[in-house]
């Protein structure tokens, strides 16, 4: 009876115990995490409405960063786009669209939609100006890389967009914090994309720039709504209470509307990126035939089609047959179709296939080798000037030549350099002197006078091997 006392008494501790340290942790993490009690609303709401407004200084910042960014994007220089992108006011109306819907703020929501719309407009006016007038027509893999969004893109806009209100609510400005979702969300890229695509007449590609633009900000967006409500910042009051209802049933309708195409469109994306990788995936580890290599593959999610092209040994329909049962049993690859493009008959002859097929398998092929070479050329670029910083850099040839002024009378001028030279099996650099004696010095004491100094330098700058040699 003792001991069952002394067990319960010893679990009563542990749970105690237990129970202070969940408690104390819970602690801990609310007072890391709270940023309630840090948050002023009625500052945060100031500063809200006062960068909403879009006129003026703000508007001559917006064109010439508008000008900054489309030359970066023209040159694809992503310094001169990120400078572009710490200058630009575009963020002020998207964050007034969020908190006046999550206040309730109609007038605040007109305004904020009214200037968001002014400055989309002079800033793809902007951008068309320039790339009309650009000489440079081709599109650059920066100007590429903005023509549709991915679920990277949708990431970087929601976490973008609260870290942007949560530093704007907090006590004081947090400049760079603001500077920072300005560039990671990279709201002007897109439109001087749509500026770009208009002035040469690329219709698809400007579509896909301002739906990038259009997730962007209906994210942020998104992210101030979801944030002023956490922090519970004051829904604006009315002094008639019908107007008040009406007043939140259209912030209301106003955001279903936003949030439930958005929730889609995520939805889609993610669902994009999840078969596109699933299908990289399934190419790489199953598809596997000997004698047959895949040369290509290409994946279309809308047509839930994955397109490879193989060359060598003809597969037989049995092996692909299994492939595609293979296929189906991937969850996010079931119902699509596989296509397997090859030559009619054994071997690896190109010409059988198409010539479409044919030139697209050649051009990656040809790109693949080139940026294999480039790679190389440029590692041996490195290497050699590696190497000739550190034969450069084994002594101070000026002082010496001093040294070898007063040790060796006769010598009139020394040169130095690195001598590539190669016995066909191999390449090496030797440090070469070259002596120019002076008018009086005899032939033989020239020979001797080079052994000597040769015997110097070996000692002098402890190299295994260097040549010196006479130029007169």
């Amino acid at each position: 009876m003792e001991n069952e006392n002394k067990n319960a008494e010893i679990q009563e501790e542990y749970q105690a115990k237990a129970k202070g340290f969940f408690q104390s942790t819970k602690v801990f993490i609310n007072d890391l995490l709270d940023i309630r009690t840090d948050s002023d609303r009625e500052s945060t709401l100031e500063a809200v409405r006062r960068d909403i407004s879009f006129k003026g200084h703000n508007a001559w910042i917006l064109i010439f960063s508008i000008f900054v960014a489309s030359i970066g994007l023209n040159v694809s220089s992503t310094a001169v786009v990120i400078g572009a992108m710490l200058i630009s006011p575009l963020m002020g109306p998207i964050v007034g669209i969020g908190m006046s819907v999550a206040i309730n703020d109609v007038d605040t929501l007109r305004k904020s939609l009214k200037n968001l719309g002014i400055m989309v407009v002079l800033s793809v006016l902007t951008a068309f100006v320039y790339f009309k007038i650009s000489p440079v027509t081709e599109i650059t893999p920066e100007l590429e890389a903005r023509t549709y969004p991915t679920i990277l893109d949708v990431l970087v806009a929601i976490f973008g967009g609260l870290a942007l209100i949560v530093g704007k609510s907090k006590k004081g400005t947090i400049a760079s914090v603001i500077m920072g979702v300005a560039i990671a969300t990279a709201l002007m890229p897109p439109l001087c994309t749509v500026g770009f695509s208009l002035a040469n007449t690329q219709w698809q590609n400007a579509g896909g720039a301002f739906y990038l633009f259009s997730i962007n900000a209906v994210f942020i967006a998104l992210s101030t709504f979801a944030v002023a409500k956490l922090l519970g910042f004051p829904l604006v009051r009315y002094a008639n209470s019908k107007r008040r209802r009406r007043t939140a049933q259209i912030a209301s309708a106003v955001a279903v509307i936003v949030m439930i195409p958005s929730i889609i469109l995520f939805i889609n994306l993610l669902n994009k990126t999840l078969f596109e990788t699933k299908a990289k995936d399934f190419v790489s580890n199953d598809i596997r035939y000997l004698g047959a290599e895949v040369l290509k593959q290409e994946s279309d999610f809308d047509n839930r089609r994955i397109d490879i092209y193989m060359i060598g040994k003809r597969v037989p329909e049995g092996t692909v047959a299994t492939w595609r049962a293979k296929l189906n049993e991937i969850e996010a690859l079931k119902e699509s179709q596989l296509i397997v493009h090859q030559n009619a008959e054994d071997g690896g002859n190109l010409d059988q296939l198409s010539s479409q097929v044919r030139s697209g398998i050649l051009e990656d092929l040809y790109m693949k080798n080139q940026e294999v070479v480039e790679n190389k050329d440029a590692k041996i670029r490195l290497l050699e000037d590696q190497i000739k910083r550190y034969r450069t850099s084994l002594f101070d040839f000026e002082s010496l030549s001093k040294e070898a002024q007063v040790n060796y009378s006769e010598i009139k001028n020394l040169g130095y350099s690195n001598q590539v030279v190669t016995d066909f099996q191999k390449v090496d650099t030797i440090p070469t002197f070259t002596i120019t004696w002076k008018d009086k010095v005899t032939a033989t004491e020239k020979e001797n006078s080079r052994k000597k100094f040769e015997n110097w330098l070996n000692v002098r700058l402890q190299l295994d091997t260097l040549n010196v040699k006479s130029a007169n």
